[in-house]
């Protein structure tokens, strides 16, 4: 049964889509939904992540605002020379992927042996769009991390980070839940706690309550700010129910305006 409920009468508005789904089934999901939220916003109500960023992640290209250090080399490009130019430069090995989409969708791994297909793997993603080409890195063999960030800091409770490795299956080298990957424990290494506080200026500047950083070794490949997916199997890993978390920290907040009114705008409440 469905309910209408004026948005004023909001404490927060938390956003969450499927973006796999909503790629295909729904692509104009996102767009409206954070044109919807930016008014919501508006009307004062808290919006989580805030809304005014989340218009400049629509794609992968939010991932290029973080430091170079932190970054695998990157190229965003249509051109096929430009493309094959930037894998050769990266010593025959890259990972292609289309700028827009998620889930492990349109994703491939071009090796010394696939380089012959190179041009039609090429084509087959950049018919939606343009394509990134990215540095291939050999711990991605072992999968990637995805470790949760809440208000610019690791989620945690006592000693345990909400985080979890994600293996792929099979030959498949995407790692993606998606597509077949299997969660497993993981430490957090002090090498990924360092790479969190690489990014964390930008995503409080940016507003970004709940983000899900993809870490390979010690580098970040992506930066998930559109409904990052995981916290269930962090519980099934650990018998820990990080959302619990999640709802606490946006009650502080509620309990923030209370206090102080619209003294903070979106953004700043947003990761304070």
């Amino acid at each position: 049964m469905q309910e209408r409920i004026a948005v004023d009468d909001l404490d927060v508005l938390m956003m969450r889509n499927d973006p796999a789904e909503d790629q295909s089934d729904r692509p104009w999901a996102v767009a409206s939904g954070i044109l919807f939220a930016q008014l919501t916003a508006a009307k004062g109500t808290l919006v989580v992540n805030d809304p005014a960023s989340l218009a400049n992640a629509v794609n992968k290209t939010y991932f290029q605002h973080f430091p170079e250090a932190v970054r695998p080399s990157t190229m965003i490009s249509r051109d096929a020379d430009e493309i094959a130019g930037f894998v050769k430069e990266m010593g025959g090995s890259a990972v292609l992927k289309p700028l827009q989409g998620s889930g492990g969708a349109g994703v491939f791994l071009v090796s010394s042996e696939e380089s012959p297909n190179l041009n039609q793997m090429i084509d087959a993603i950049a018919r939606d769009g343009y394509v990134v080409a990215q540095e291939y890195l050999p711990a991605a063999d072992k999968g990637d991390v995805r470790l949760f960030v809440m208000n610019g800091s690791p989620l945690r409770r006592g000693n345990r980070y909400a985080a979890f490795r994600r293996t792929n299956t099979g030959s498949d080298m995407r790692s993606n839940m998606h597509v077949g990957g299997k969660a497993r424990s993981v430490k957090v290494t002090d090498a990924m706690l360092d790479l969190v506080e690489t990014v964390r200026p930008k995503l409080i500047e940016d507003g970004m309550f709940l983000v899900g950083l993809d870490i390979v070794g010690d580098k970040l490949m992506e930066a998930n700010v559109f409904s990052p997916g995981g916290l269930g199997s962090c519980e099934k890993l650990y018998g820990i129910n990080f959302a619990e978390d999640v709802i606490e920290a946006l009650e502080r907040k509620v309990a923030l305006v209370g206090h102080y009114g619209p003294w903070f705008d979106n953004a700043r409440l947003a990761t304070l």
